[in-house]
């Protein structure tokens, strides 16, 4: 098989989540305005409940699946057959989820529209493979269909929805986009594979390290969708809405990032299972930790600084609370980019699935508490910080367990140049508002202020931390 390149795989994966960021800052604005925080907060409720039940028929493929089809992709006969074994399982999967899911829309559901709505995106979970194409590492089909399917949904929300009854056309539409997107796969997959009749107790072989690799995504799921169903059953569709929004943008800072980990999982499997050189295997590592703590504190900081022009201007009155939503949600994610690189280009290749899942687990558990103890009382708020606080214990669990093996003190001394920048940064704009009239404007110019004096002081700090390690050898 042809060796796909790092390079251009990161590239197109790169333009797909930059897609998933552009979509949501084009719509948002709109949705805020037309939904208001209300419909905002019923649509993600509603989505919410049915992404658990997509949740349960993908079990762990995302990772399980990735993973072993990177394995054995150069051997075309045995992708068939474990292909096939594997999908087997997902499709009785999602045939039973499905059943279930139909039970709770008919006699649990309070908005049953927008949940007998949601059960396309459960159905696509039968024949979602986009495990299978980011095993054979083809990023660039998926990447394109992902991003026509993106753009088509951006259209029709402008086309359709025009007033707050209009949720059900949100949800409409997002739901057939996903659908959709799993279907244009499917002839792709059948081009790489040939039939092969699976014995039962080789698809059922499959289940047991799935249900592991599963953990995690339940640990994840505790405090990137549970806190949103806690959140809408202890206070409001308003306060939900708030942090539904948010949330949509602090997927930012975490593109690019999430972009390389998806590409490096299976490259990192395969070089692995090839025995590559150890000390190429380790310049990656360490290459991408760099990399994912500058594009983390740089716009995940950023953010922060400029939350209040950003706020009014992006989300429209009545989202005030966002600023201090912002202030709280995003410094998640600096810690949520160091343990990305550690969990694709560290534990799962090498298949380190126990610690991972006991990491997500500690994370999901102190979420879950917080949100018991804070959400009644502070709502949007106490949910950004069981967010903030499951983030942060993720990241220490996982580094701390692999810090000698993975160097991860050279590699926290080598991030502190883009924390301390972006601290700067922050300390120093944060209450700084631009003496122009136009909002638009005074956002664009403190954004470039605020660019300019990360960049000033993250040069001065990595030069004098060049001379002093210079000064210390000689």
């Amino acid at each position: 098989m042809k060796i796909k390149s790092v390079k251009n795989n990161f590239i197109f994966n790169s333009m797909y989540q930059i897609s998933n960021i552009l979509v949501p800052l084009v719509t948002l604005p709109y949705l805020s305005r037309v939904l208001h925080a209300e419909g905002l907060g019923a649509y993600s409720f509603a989505y919410s409940v049915a992404y658990y039940f997509y949740l349960f028929v993908r079990l762990g493929l995302n990772n399980y699946g990735n993973r072993t089809v990177a394995q054995i992709r150069d051997d075309s006969e045995k992708l068939s057959r474990v292909f096939i074994e594997i999908y087997m399982m997902q499709l009785l999967l999602g045939v039973i989820v499905t059943i279930l899911y139909l039970f709770y829309c008919v006699f649990i559901a309070q908005d049953k529209l927008l949940a007998f709505i949601f059960m396309l995106m459960v159905i696509s979970g039968s024949i979602d493979l986009t495990w299978m194409l980011y095993g054979l590492e083809e990023f660039v089909v998926t990447s394109i269909r992902d991003m026509t399917v993106k753009v088509a949904t951006a259209l029709l929300i402008f086309l359709l929805v025009k007033d707050a009854g209009d949720v059900w056309k949100y949800a409409l539409i997002y739901s057939v986009g996903f659908f959709v997107s799993q279907v244009v796969a499917l002839p792709i997959v059948k081009g790489r594979v040939h039939f092969i009749k699976p014995a039962i107790g080789n698809v059922i072989q499959h289940l047991k390290p799935n249900l592991i690799l599963f953990l995690p995504t339940i640990a994840v799921s505790i405090y990137k969708t549970m806190d949103k169903v806690m959140l809408g059953s202890m206070t409001n569709d308003v306060e939900l809405g708030y942090y539904h929004g948010c949330e949509n943008i602090t997927r930012v800072p975490l593109a690019l990032v999430t972009a390389l980990g998806t590409v490096m999982l299976p490259r990192m499997t395969n070089m692995l299972s090839k025995s590559d050189n150890q000390e190429n295997i380790d310049a990656l590592f360490n290459k991408s930790i760099m990399f994912a703590m500058f594009i983390s504190t740089s716009t995940c900081i950023g953010i922060m600084t400029v939350a209040r022009e950003f706020v009014p201007l992006f989300f429209g009155e009545g989202f005030e609370k966002c600023i201090l939503l912002f202030w709280i949600i995003l410094p998640s994610c600096i810690f949520l980019a160091f343990a990305n690189v550690i969990r694709t280009q560290f534990l799962l290749p090498r298949k380190r699935d126990k610690l991972f899942v006991i990491s997500l687990f500690s994370g999901a558990v102190i979420n879950v508490i917080l949100n018991l103890l804070l959400i009644p009382r502070f709502a949007s708020v106490g949910a950004a910080l069981g967010t903030l606080a499951a983030e942060i214990v993720v990241c220490v669990v996982q580094a701390a367990c692999v810090f000698k093996e993975a160097n991860i003190g050279r590699n926290i001394l080598n991030s502190i140049p883009f924390v301390f920048s972006g601290i700067v940064m922050f300390v120093v704009f944060h209450n700084y508002a631009p003496p122009i009239g136009n909002t638009l404007a005074a956002l664009v110019l403190k954004i470039v202020i605020c660019g300019m004096l990360y960049c000033a002081v993250l040069g001065v700090v990595i030069v004098l931390k060049r001379t002093i390690v210079r000064r210390r050898k000689l």
